[in-house]
């Protein structure tokens, strides 16, 4: 019984909803000609002069408490908004508008039908976790000895912050050390140069790991047992100490290239003796997993020293054969300095097999990914496109496509097309990037500007539809056309992670809802009319009649008119009814 009028009142409700969906113009026709035909037993003309002659009998003072608590109330109203803005980064009303009155009304939130229906399929686990701004390593970071020091020395400015080197600090010890460092006196000293602060101290102490490694290197060991013949066992060499001096004292990309190759020799020599004895305890596990990680990081930049010497196919063999000997460590984003390489090369179609494997709805998106898509979607169409041809005849199902690819792209970083279209200036870009911030606009336009300069057309098609990305969507800090919302975090971090001399973009800024702007205006109104009724209260006085009046006139005009329209005996026998 109980399910059945649950069941009546649900399809009650559909009812309603339908009928007021689509009927809502009946509906408020309906409901006033009923209020007209029913006037003479409501007495609503006798209400409306009693109501009139109340009107009239009234002092100024009462307008004065009448505006003056209204502009109270309207103030109390604006501080509520503002503050619940503030906190929560929208609009108390509209969120309640959007989440209760339009289900009611039968509206559906465009936002969440959006984020449901959106091609980039970013599982739900992420959208939850967008207040957590997370900092990812800079697959294009630069060498601190070769490159951002050389920077250092001709302008007398610091590239990287401390907050970006401490971060590094903490992957170096994450990816270079493990607890069985202290067996061997070179990786113990290297697990304390990592975490100094001072880049001479950590260069003196990578020299005095090679200097007791090779100290201790050549080592007698007896052949047989209860023999005397001996052996020398050769120890392996320290490539974490290689790799600390290939990046902070190396002056050249060819110097740091000559000691990443020794590094090379000792770390694949210790990454093949942990791997036979990986499974023979967590402590072992562990080492080879050190291993893995330090070998892993040698190759990726051996690959890169090839490509900063113009290399470019050296490096992209490189980087295939360690995407395919590693395929599971994509943590290190290798596929992003493959593009990049393949870019150089123009190898357009190579680059459009790497984003097919990359570009899927399980993985993470960056700029690298999401900009080389819009790039080669323009390259398409680039060449022949106008702006003014294009007004005329529309857009081909081509630029259609690649004008769709842009607004991808710039929904999910919108400082990038300002550094692509030089109306920013560029800087080197930092050892970490923030996901959708500047510093990860910084990192892609570095690298890729010549690479979408060398496309013809390119930038003049980006020019011409970035920027209709925020018309599409009206708020992009609140809401996700593509993606989920635009973290409101990146601010901050990308502060943290650039330099001081660097102007952050904070595009898009964030627009306040209408409702505040509402408030604000009601408030500063009432507040007005307020003080003017309680200096004049007479004159107001006289313009709230004349006001109230000309307010009734097109209604009184109306009722008028349909009175001298239908005839005295069906309008009669209407009342009577």
């Amino acid at each position: 019984m109980a399910e059945a009028g649950t069941g009546f009142l649900e399809q009650l409700k559909s009812c309603i909803v339908w009928s007021w969906t689509y009927l809502w113009t009946v509906w408020f026709f309906i409901v006033l000609f009923l209020v007209y035909i029913l006037r003479v037993p409501l007495k609503i003309n006798d209400n409306l002069s009693t109501v009139s002659m109340f009107l009239n009998t009234l002092t100024p003072k009462f307008y004065v408490a009448l505006t003056g608590t209204s502009s109270l109330i309207s103030g109390l109203i604006l501080i509520f908004e503002w503050w619940y803005f503030r906190k929560y980064g929208t609009s108390f009303i509209e969120q309640v508008s959007v989440s209760h009155l339009r289900p009611l009304l039968g509206g559906v939130d465009n936002n969440s039908s959006n984020n449901s229906n959106s091609s980039n399929g970013d599982s739900d686990s992420n959208r939850q976790s967008v207040s957590e701004c997370k900092v990812w390593r800079n697959p294009l970071n630069l060498f601190r000895g070769a490159e951002y020091n050389r920077y250092t020395w001709v302008t007398g400015r610091e590239p990287l912050t401390y907050y970006d080197m401490n971060l590094s600090a903490q992957d170096h010890q994450t990816f270079f050390t493990c607890d069985s460092d202290h067996l061997r006196p070179a990786d113990a000293i290297m697990q304390k140069a990592w975490r100094e602060r001072n880049p001479q101290a950590r260069i003196s102490a990578a020299h005095e790991a090679l200097e007791i490694n090779e100290i201790r290197s050549r080592v007698e060991v007896p052949l047989i047992a209860s023999s005397t013949i001996w052996e020398i066992k050769l120890l392996p060499e320290c490539a974490t100490a290689y790799i600390l001096l290939a990046e902070e004292e190396a002056t050249t990309i060819a110097e740091a290239e000559k000691l990443f190759k020794q590094a090379l020799k000792a770390g694949d020599g210790c990454y093949r003796r942990s791997q036979q004895l990986q499974h023979h305890g967590s402590q072992y596990e562990a080492q080879h997993r050190r291993d893995t990680n330090v070998l892993v990081y040698i190759k990726r930049r051996l690959a890169m020293c090839a490509r900063r010497l113009g290399r470019t196919r050296e490096a992209v063999k490189m980087m295939r054969d360690l995407m395919k000997e590693f395929p599971l460590l994509s943590m290190f984003n290798i596929h992003e300095n493959l593009l990049e390489a393949l870019l150089e090369l123009q190898a357009y179609a190579d680059v459009q097999a790497v984003l097919a494997k990359y570009d899927d709805i399980s993985l993470p998106k960056s700029a690298t990914i999401c900009y080389t898509a819009a790039l080669l979607k323009a390259r398409a169409v680039s060449d022949k496109f106008s702006p003014e041809a294009a007004s005329r005849r529309g857009l081909s199902t081509a630029e259609m496509n690649a004008v769709e690819a842009i607004h991808r792209a710039v929904e999910f970083n919108p400082h990038v097309p300002k550094y692509l279209l030089e109306m920013k200036s560029l800087i080197l870009p930092p050892e970490h990037i923030l996901k959708r911030g500047d510093s990860e606009a910084i990192a892609y336009a570095f690298f890729h500007l010549a690479h979408w300069k060398r496309v013809e057309g390119a930038l003049n098609l980006l020019h011409c539809t970035w920027e209709g990305t925020f018309r599409m969507i009206p708020y992009p800090l609140e809401k996700g056309h593509l993606f989920y919302p635009y973290p409101i975090c990146t601010e901050t971090a990308d502060r943290e992670l650039l330099p001081t001399f660097h102007e952050v973009s904070v595009y898009p800024k964030k627009e306040l809802p209408f409702f505040i702007l509402f408030t604000a205006g009601l408030c500063s109104f009432t507040a007005m009319l307020a003080l003017l009724t309680h200096q004049f209260p007479e004159l107001m006085g006289v313009f709230a009649k004349a006001f109230l009046s000309t307010l009734f006139a097109p209604l009184n005009f109306v009722m008028e008119k349909v009175e001298s329209i239908l005839p005295s005996s069906l309008w009669h026998q209407l009342t009577r009814i």
